[in-house]
């Protein structure tokens, strides 16, 4: 393998990343215009970096293209590519390579790379050699991948034997994960197991906790609505009110836990800026009931996010 040497490698991501959500105009095209100001806000708000083309951007309901020109969309508007984690974790080996060689070359703070997972029930070696070929053919040593589990949607879980397989074989390029188990004992498990290893949890729910035991900081889709509560609990979480802060995040984390989280995040985002097509999704999901959204902005209300401030 060629290997394309930088003097100048990303450093470690730390803090909150937001997975940032996409809007769509009527045709279901994106709306280029919404999506950089949201960035743009989450970045004055308290968000570290975004975690654009992750699951709650319905990454996966996005073309390659797409991809890469909303990434050379956000570069080219000023948007700092060290405070870029763009998800490129696909199905095809191919498009992964391509997708992490533009991250790398944009100067990106790192990828979240989902696993393939088309094909269910594959063997730890061939989990490992998939995310090894990726790595070969990117061949850059600036590359830094977060590793994404998410075994819920993707039906591939990322053990942690491949995990350490992985970070024996590439420790400078295989540097973190994020936990979207939804379980916290896998999180903590990880935390214990790999020290030195970036685990960002996938949920506020546990952050504090999280925190206490090394993690980073927190990849997290309510970061779209609640970002300042969020980093809140990561900038305070040594301090007298950690406990608290941490509390406040973890309701409206709960607000979300038995809803549909993109339509409903969606629809929080359309209630606060008045703009209907935020509500939209690309099926096959669906927009969330302008009713029930309004019902959920109003309880948001109430625990004291203010959605004219957090939403602008």
């Amino acid at each position: 393998m060629s290997v394309v040497e930088s003097a100048s490698p990303p450093p470690r991501a730390r803090g909150l990343y937001v997975p940032v959500l996409t809007p769509f105009l009527p045709d279901l095209s994106v709306d280029e215009s919404r999506f950089l100001d949201h960035c743009r806000w989450l970045l004055d708000h308290g968000a570290d970096g975004l975690a654009v083309f992750g699951t709650t951007s319905e990454a996966n309901s996005l073309g390659i293209e797409e991809k890469l020109d909303l990434l050379a969309l956000l570069i080219e508007a000023g948007i700092p590519p060290e405070r870029l984690m763009p998800g490129t974790g696909t199905c095809a080996i191919p498009d992964t390579v391509r997708l992490t060689r533009a991250a790398v070359s944009d100067g990106c703070a790192g990828v979240l790379m989902l696993p393939p997972f088309y094909y269910k029930g594959i063997s730890d070696d061939g989990l490992f050699a998939s995310i090894d070929a990726v790595i070969q053919g990117v061949g850059d040593s600036r590359l830094r991948i977060y590793l994404y589990h998410f075994p819920h949607l993707s039906q591939v879980p990322i053990p942690a034997a491949v995990i350490g397989r992985l970070i024996e074989a590439h420790p400078e390029t295989v540097v973190g994960l994020k936990d979207s188990s939804g379980n916290w004992d896998n999180t903590r498990a990880l935390l214990e197991h790999f020290p030195g290893f970036s685990v960002f949890p996938g949920s506020e729910a546990h952050l504090l906790d999280a925190l206490r035991l090394g993690a980073p900081g927190c990849i997290t889709a309510t970061g779209n609505v609640n970002p300042m509560g969020i980093k809140a609990v990561i900038d305070g979480w040594k301090s007298p009110e950690a406990e608290a802060l941490q509390t406040r995040a973890g309701q409206v984390r709960a607000l979300f836990s038995d809803r549909p989280l993109i339509p409903a995040l969606k629809a929080v985002m359309a209630m606060a800026r008045d703009a209907p097509t935020w509500r939209l999704p690309r099926p096959p999901l669906l927009a969330m009931d302008e009713t029930d959204g309004a019902v959920l902005a109003a309880t948001l209300r109430e625990l004291g996010v203010d959605l004219n401030d957090a939403v602008t």
